[in-house]
């Protein structure tokens, strides 16, 4: 017999929020979501400015017509495999929400290790000047920034159009972050910097044919492919970085005892290894 939960589902109207998560969910799942129930929970709580928790809840009101089209639009954005960032728009990030596009790349868990080795290193300093290399959306320096308020936080970018994201970013969150278009292959600021940081691009081009679709697809090929970025910014840092400074780079997994190598042989002190949250080693830091 039908639980008295299946009976109300079965009548409730098909454009109220049962019928329409299952629905969505079922299409987001046959187009090879991973995680298909969350996105569109959160999907249909971005169109009705609810929380999930409340979805739940509420799991009776009806959407209107508009409703129905705005999340139909978006559902179709994700079952293309477009990032569920990119179809939101914005993406929390420690303590700030961030806009999110296919300008930069999507602020990832892993990054928020990087901030609090930053934050760590600048404890005790009024205002310590950072530098961020490769800033994409402004996600490390606008962090830092946010949760420093004496740091003069400078972040730089060969892309424009991530320089202009990560400038936006500023604006959205109220903080005076400097974003400038500069090749750091070509030679960084001269500071002095009492950290250099970088999330480079690292992920190897051989493993681009088994990378996700949202990660293969959209995100901007200039910022997940190693080109050398890490090398050169730890070679360039010991150039602008203050007697005492530091460079703290991320690390592709299973890569960070390579670039703790190659800090050693630049003659860094101080070397060390972070895991991020998830126990894999991915940040690495040095003292000049």
């Amino acid at each position: 017999m039908p639980s008295r939960q299946q009976r109300s589902e079965r009548a409730a109207p098909p454009d109220s929020l049962r019928p329409v998560l299952r629905l969505l969910t079922a299409v987001l799942a046959a187009n090879g979501v991973e995680t298909p129930q969350t996105d569109a929970e959160m999907l249909v709580g971005h169109v009705l400015g609810l929380s999930r928790s409340e979805l739940r809840v509420l799991g009776s009101r009806r959407l209107t017509a508009a409703e129905l089209d705005e999340l139909g639009g978006l559902g179709d954005r994700r079952a293309r495999r477009e990032p569920l960032q990119y179809v939101l728009g914005e993406w929390g990030f420690r303590r700030i929400v961030l806009k999110v596009d296919g300008r930069a790349l999507i602020p990832r868990p892993e990054t928020e290790v990087v901030v609090e080795r930053v934050l760590d290193l600048v404890r005790g300093i009024a205002a310590p000047r950072v530098l961020d290399v490769g800033a994409g959306s402004g996600a490390i320096a606008l962090a830092v920034a946010d949760e420093h308020p004496g740091a003069q936080v400078t972040g730089i970018d060969a892309s424009p159009h991530a320089v202009a994201l990560a400038r936006e970013n500023a604006g959205r969150c109220g903080l005076g972050v400097s974003f400038e278009q500069r090749d750091a292959l070509a030679g960084l600021p001269a500071g002095p910097w009492d950290v250099v940081v970088s999330n480079p691009p690292y992920v190897p081009v051989a493993e681009r044919d088994s990378l996700a679709p949202e990660v293969r697809d959209w995100e901007p090929a200039a910022a997940l492919f190693a080109n050398g970025l890490t090398e050169a910014v730890a070679r360039s840092a010991r150039d602008v970085l203050v007697e005492t400074g530091a460079v703290v780079l991320e690390a592709a997994d299973g890569g960070a005892g390579e670039v703790a190598n190659l800090l050693e042989t630049l003659r860094y002190s101080g070397v060390r290894v972070t895991q991020d949250l998830a126990g894999r080693e991915r940040v690495v830091e040095g003292r000049r």
